[in-house]
């Protein structure tokens, strides 16, 4: 069995989406090396164990059906909350400068361990399952069925707010608009969303928001006042200097003098794409979206080929994560959108957030490596009794 599995693995894989993955985390690696001489950190080895483990990881997600996986969607969601919610207690705290303040890791065999991107790749399998359960039933623009989804969404959103790290929150309701929209949900109750959302902005900024998000919001656009660039602006003004400094073609790999001295903070994660800017210029920087670019766009064309609409679900799902944060995380390094705490997909330092990724990589091989199994998958008790009935229906017609 498992020789089996690891044959269909390396032949039905979809080649071409393994080649864009290698290219991205070839060029992460490069990125990580050269921020390495910076500190006493050696990003490159970890986030290259990083990968060998997302790898692996890849692998499991494929050996058993999606579909037979979602079947357990609710074992699975009580796995994600309990998850989240030992984060909160008995995680690992960091405060930094400015307010922050999050306990959203833990520590597991002496590294730390980021829980919420795990429950992402976890909640796009449950939430796949609740959609097409509601759109085989005919139920999904029902009022109650369409609160039951905004509930299964907002769990995440809370926990993550209660931990402090409101970035990945944000994340998870990209998941869930874009596996809503994909499913067909009507566009009126995202416009009543979107309403909603407006006359709640001065009560979530007076009451919800801490007061370090709020200078984020409002130092973003006024990065040439002095003041600002030197205290609350001063990564994304610095991050800034560095796209800037590279110029056309960089000032060369290992070259870069504002990557050697630190000058940008998180440079190693949130801020990755200065030092492409820096020692690989406007072309490293191209680089770097072309390639998420194509990455999503091979996604999208397996949403295309998937055999069912919970395979199409699911890959929509993890499309919606990787645009939300590439263009959040590009647009705070232009300093074109506030600093939220949102890592770029594949590139960023951070091995659980690098090997998680590799386990969405996996769960979209899976779609793809049965996109032509019309076979009999493992089915519920009440999958069982409904397939049966249909069948007597058919007989009696």
């Amino acid at each position: 069995m498992f020789f089996v599995s690891l044959k269909r693995f390396f032949t039905e894989n979809d080649m071409i989406l393994w080649a864009i993955i290698v290219m991205i985390s070839v060029y992460s690696l490069l990125l990580l090396k050269s921020v390495s001489r910076a500190t006493n950190t050696d990003y490159f080895e970890t986030q290259l164990i990083a990968v060998i483990l997302g790898i692996a990881g890849a692998y499991l997600f494929t050996i058993i059906d999606y579909k037979t996986i979602s079947n357990y969607w609710v074992l699975i969601a009580v796995f994600s909350v309990f998850f989240l919610i030992y984060t909160i207690f008995f995680g690992v705290n960091i405060s930094g400068s400015g307010g922050v303040n999050a306990t959203a890791w833990i520590n597991i065999l002496g590294r730390t361990f980021q829980p919420s991107e795990l429950v992402k790749i976890l909640f796009i399998i449950t939430y796949a399952k609740h959609l097409d359960m509601l759109k085989a039933s005919g139920k999904l623009n029902q009022i109650l069925c369409i609160i039951s989804l905004g509930v299964h969404a907002l769990i995440p959103v809370i926990l993550c707010h209660e931990q402090g790290d409101d970035g990945a929150g944000c994340v998870f309701l990209a998941i869930f608009i874009f596996m809503s929209i994909a499913a067909g949900i009507h566009l009126r109750y995202f416009a009543i969303l979107f309403a909603l959302l407006i006359v709640a902005f001065p009560i979530l900024w007076k009451f919800v928001l801490s007061e370090y998000q709020i200078l984020r919001f409002t130092s973003v656009y006024n990065l040439d006042d002095p003041g600002i660039a030197m205290n609350e602006g001063y990564q994304q003004y610095q991050g800034r200097i560095s796209i800037g400094s590279g110029g056309i073609f960089g000032q060369g790999y290992f070259n870069g003098p504002r990557v050697e001295t630190n000058a940008v903070t998180f440079q190693h994660s949130d801020f990755i794409f200065s030092v492409a800017g820096e020692e690989f210029g406007f072309i490293g920087c191209t680089l770097i979206i072309v390639l998420l670019f194509l990455l999503m766009l091979r996604i999208i064309s397996i949403a295309s080929k998937a055999r069912d609409d919970i395979g199409r679900f699911m890959c929509i799902g993890f499309f919606g994560l990787l645009a939300f944060q590439a263009i959040f995380n590009i647009g705070m390094c232009l300093a074109l959108l506030p600093v939220m705490g949102v890592t770029l997909p594949f590139f960023s330092a951070g091995g659980s957030s690098a090997a998680c990724l590799y386990f969405g990589i996996g769960l979209i091989q899976n779609v793809y490596m049965r996109r032509n199994d019309h076979g009999e998958v493992k089915l519920t008790a009440p999958e069982k009794v409904k397939l049966r009935v249909d069948r007597l229906k058919e007989k009696n017609l």
